[in-house]
């Protein structure tokens, strides 16, 4: 996500940290005081000197013939999160086709080590596609609760749906993961998405929360050290939302900039100062290892997240890593945007990415994308939202129209490739999109200028944050205010745009028949309170062939 914002921090330098700065390095390196706080807002089951699983478990990255499963065992009382204590531990697993967990498939035992942080993984195969399956570790006479999951359809197997949860954008100090709640009690999905920002990095009430943090951050600092970032991962698994849906179906991540720090790219990020900071080598690898160790998803080329899964002849999955490769974002106005040198994805993801969506024999391409694709101007807002919504998009407050942290900024890499869909007369390529915390159904046009005489390349759903701030939350206004006022202004000067809901927190439903891909967003009553109600606000869908989206009037 755009600068959100650290106000002087931006200009601190190694020889003149603030204070607050200055207390932030001294706690990254003193991970031992967390010992404490920590252990006491565990369950009891920590307490005693014996196995538990207490951050869940979860599964991930479905194939037709295996799933990768995950969890974490606390050993020994002492070795929470981050601590680098506790004993070598053999953990097994079990995979039966049964929830009573009788009939059992395939078995096996790993060993949790203080090396990856007590995490362990194990990577099934011999299994039968598109099949539920239900899985549990074990370890030292203790049990983890059993919990489902789902193989893919074989690869030429004609699929006659597909239904997955889509998710982005959970701060935690914002509120609670109810989203999460109401997606695992649906228990029809066959997987769930997160595009991105999965955990944020922020120190507490760093990061928007409407000057209210629901529940606090650990560490309470920002989090730089491999420590910090395995700490962090194990509070956002104590939440029983979040681990009740990855109890219920496989999850197929990917990362964006908070799960290392704001705005981040190739070389460094926004919220990052180097030399004060340690350097951005250092604290991206610490980043990317309590990422692989913690997540259920398969390290891919050099470690990143870009991959391609596949459920049938039906869809393929393209997972896009649009951090680890990209050129540093830019300021607007200077036509640096458009220089063919600048890139978001790398020349190998491109490629990449190219060649799998030429060669692409299913209905629909789906491609797992971060940062919003579709252009975006601003055209005419008062003044009292522009300031808001620049805010939130990392937009100057003169409200020049981009946003270069998204697809806006590396405009050469978005032109080859809407340029490459059109000539090779590539269908059905659906983004699938996180980040900008609102809502959004959008065609993706070849050129935004002349649209809608010119044409539509791909479409676009993007869906708005768990927790994360958005428009109304900037405002503190209630719900529902700026959106009135903010969707006409942007889809006026946005004609691609056919939806955008600017101010409510939720997530979306993506069910795909050969006939057409259609999202459904849903909305959460609110997002501070544990008990949040869900209900359905729109639904949009694409029509095979068409690469336009039109608006549906039920969910599925």
């Amino acid at each position: 996500m755009t600068s959100r914002h650290r106000s002087s921090e931006s200009t601190d330098s190694a020889n003149a940290l603030s204070p607050r700065r200055r207390s932030v390095v001294k706690a990254a390196a003193a991970t031992a005081v967390l010992a404490g706080p920590l252990t006491a807002a565990l369950p009891a089951r920590a307490a005693a000197d014996a196995p538990a699983f207490l951050h869940g478990v979860a599964s991930g990255d479905p194939l037709p013939d295996g799933i990768l499963l995950w969890t974490r065992v606390t050993p020994t009382a002492e070795a929470i999160p981050g601590s680098g204590l506790g004993p070598d531990t053999p953990v097994d697993w079990i995979v039966a086709r049964d929830k009573a967990l009788t009939d059992i498939v395939a078995k096996g035992t790993v060993t949790a080590t203080a090396a990856s942080d007590h995490t362990v993984k194990a990577d099934v195969r011999g299994l039968e596609p598109a099949t539920d399956y239900w899985f549990r570790f074990s370890a030292g006479g203790t049990d983890s609760p059993p919990a489902r999951t789902r193989t893919a359809p074989a690869a030429d197997a004609s699929v006659s749906g597909l239904r997955f949860g889509v998710v982005s954008c959970a701060n935690w100090e914002a509120g609670y993961f109810s989203a999460y709640r109401h997606l695992a009690a649906r228990g029809d999905l066959d997987a769930w998405l997160h595009l991105g920002d999965y955990i944020y990095e922020y120190g507490t009430g760093a990061y928007g929360t409407r000057d209210t943090v629901v529940r606090p951050h650990a560490p309470t600092h920002e989090i730089l050290t491999l420590a910090d970032y395995r700490i962090r991962h194990g509070r956002y698994k104590s939440d029983s939302d979040l681990r009740a849906l990855h109890a219920s179906a496989p999850v197929i991540a990917i990362w964006d900039d908070h799960e290392f720090a704001n705005d981040a790219w190739s070389g460094g990020a926004e919220n990052h100062t180097d030399g004060a900071e340690g350097t951005w080598s250092a604290r991206q690898a610490a980043a990317k290892q309590a990422y692989f160790e913690w997540m259920p998803v398969r390290a891919a080329t050099a470690g990143t997240t870009y991959r391609r899964l596949r459920f049938g002849k039906l869809a393929d999955l393209s997972l896009l890593d649009l951090r680890s490769f990209r050129s540093q974002q830019v300021s607007v106005g200077n036509g640096s945007v458009d220089d063919p040198d600048r890139t978001i994805t790398g020349r190998a993801q491109l490629d990449w990415l190219k060649a799998g969506l030429k060669a692409s024999d299913t209905t629909w391409r789906l491609v797992g994308n971060s940062v919003m694709i579709s252009p975006f101007a601003i055209g005419t807002l008062t003044a009292d939202l522009l300031g808001p919504l620049a805010e939130l998009l990392g937009l100057p407050k003169e409200g020049l129209a981009l946003n270069t942290d998204q697809w806006d900024g590396y405009t050469d890499d978005r032109r080859e490739l809407l340029a490459h869909l059109r000539a090779n007369a590539i269908r059905n390529t659906v983004f699938l999109t996180g980040d900008i915390h609102m809502a959004w159904a959008n065609d993706v046009p070849v050129d935004a200028g002349t649209y809608p005489l010119s044409a539509s390349a791909a479409t676009e759903f993007v869906v708005t944050s768990v927790t994360s701030d958005n428009l109304d939350d900037l405002v503190k206004v209630p719900e529902g205010t700026i959106s009135a006022v903010a969707a006409p202004v942007i889809k006026a000067a946005n004609r691609h745009v056919h939806w955008v809901d600017t101010d409510r927190h939720g997530y979306g439903v993506l069910d795909i028949t050969a006939d057409r891909a259609q999202m459904d967003y849903y909305v959460l009553s609110d997002r501070t309170k544990p008990n949040a109600t869900s209900s359905w606000a729109r639904s949009y869908r694409t029509r095979s062939g068409t690469q336009k989206v039109e608006r549906a009037y039920d969910p599925v």
